[in-house]
């Protein structure tokens, strides 16, 4: 077992729930408590009918940690009610307008699978096939900013991450979720898009 699966228990426990904590937005949907793990099946049967592998440490957490829960913002989703979207390359000179519902397989392009309840329009991603696979991105569904990457590697650095802020009182503005240096892949995916669309049949 990933040894960081102890650190985030051990962590997540130090965490407990208090009214208005300001560093925390949305805690109080999830208290800081996450539900109870899945089973490696019923994972395997979410994989097999979307037609994906889920990254490594996100499976990891969620057939040894919890199934959905605590998390920034409003919590991770319950599994069933994760979707896949694709980066829609559509906007003004280039920028991405956002993300789109991926439908149902055979998928065509990278594939983001929402796994956090952020409000609104927003989004927080896990990358599962590209070259940006396993990080963590944060965009919204009708393109006011981002993408953002973030320059953790991977879910459970990202999830340790976000549980050492909070023990330090500090806000989820400082997940560092804008990683400059991660740009180009992101900027690769896009040009691979709109050459593609250039390349069309009328």
């Amino acid at each position: 077992m990933d040894s960081r699966i102890t650190r985030i228990r051990r962590k997540l426990a130090k965490a407990p729930y208090a009214a208005v904590r300001s560093h925390s937005f949305g805690e109080e949907k999830h208290r800081f408590r996450l539900d109870p793990p899945l089973t490696d099946a019923r994972v395997a049967g979410f994989e097999t009918d979307r037609g994906v592998e889920l990254p490594r440490p996100y499976r990891i957490f969620l057939t040894t940690l919890g199934g959905s829960g605590a998390s920034p913002f409003y919590g991770l989703l319950p599994l069933e009610s994760c979707r896949l979207f694709t980066m829609d390359p559509q906007g003004e000179a280039g920028s991405p307008r956002g993300f789109t519902a991926a439908g149902l397989p055979p998928h065509r392009g990278d594939l983001f699978l929402h796994i956090i309840e952020a409000g609104c329009t927003d989004l927080v991603l896990l990358v599962v096939t590209g070259p940006l696979g396993g990080r963590v991105v944060t965009g919204n569904a009708d393109g006011f900013g981002g993408p953002n990457v973030s320059s953790a590697t991977d879910f459970l650095a990202w999830y340790e991450r976000w549980l050492d802020h909070m023990l330090d009182g500090r806000d989820n503005r400082d997940l560092e979720l804008t990683s400059p240096a991660l740009r180009a892949p992101v900027d690769h995916i896009l040009r691979q898009h709109r050459n593609r669309e250039d390349l069309s049949p009328p």
